[in-house]
């Protein structure tokens, strides 16, 4: 029944599924954390910029970023990002798209554990000299980053399977070797199935392990 999938590399999809998944993450967490340094920060310059770049980015479908990231900024503005190769080249494009898109939602749930963190330490920070550079960083995002993680793992796991729309510029992940395998075999149902159990082994541990992590790193109020 499963014998034609042997001569496909599904492995090899998956691999570059998690590729992604975590390259983006990475990418998504730092700058996801700076917008949210903006969005709570003194300078107003910053607070706008951070706070129009979230609500701009959330209101736009992912699939017209990864386009953009590939019709526009490569095939337009010739910006290949060091690769010369279309393969390598997509893969960075789609990265790239993907970060810019899961930060704003990464900006939005620190921002929420942020929230979570009482206001007199900050106060208490700033009463003893600390810049708010410095009460950010040692006070606020510890703090924030704990009480954050379920957030986080929500958008963790809408990441992985968003990487699924980097088929459109042609990287080759498990939805792209998906859509082959739908046009050259007539086992559409036993397919959809693979890849969707490929998806649910890539994210139930995901939300399994990061949940039990955000329990215990919870802070206690």
């Amino acid at each position: 029944m499963f014998d034609f999938l042997g001569r496909y590399d599904v492995l090899g999809a998956f691999w570059t599924t998690v590729q992604l998944t975590l390259l983006s993450a990475a990418g998504s967490l730092v700058w996801g954390t700076l917008l949210a340094g903006m969005r709570v920060g003194p300078v107003p310059l910053m607070r706008g910029f951070g706070t129009a770049y979230v609500n701009i980015v959330r209101n736009i479908p992912l699939t017209v970023i990864i386009l953009f990231s590939s019709l526009g900024l490569s095939n337009t503005l010739g910006v290949t990002l060091g690769a010369e190769d279309f393969g390598v080249r997509g893969f960075r494009l789609a990265v790239l798209g993907l970060i810019l898109y899961t930060s704003a939602f990464v900006c939005e749930a620190i921002r929420s554990g942020i929230n979570t963190v009482p206001v007199g330490q900050a106060e208490a920070a700033r009463a003893i000299g600390l810049s708010f550079n410095q009460v950010l960083g040692l006070v606020v995002l510890p703090q924030a980053f704990r009480a954050a993680i379920g957030p986080l793992t929500n958008v963790l796991i809408a990441l992985t399977k968003n990487t699924t729309v980097a088929a459109a510029i042609g990287v080759a992940e498990a939805a792209f070797l998906m859509k082959e395998m739908i046009e050259n075999e007539a086992k559409l149902l036993l397919i959809s199935a693979v890849i969707a159990f490929g998806f649910v082994c890539l994210t139930l541990p995901t939300g399994l392990i990061l949940g039990w992590v955000g329990k215990k790193m919870a802070v206690k109020r």
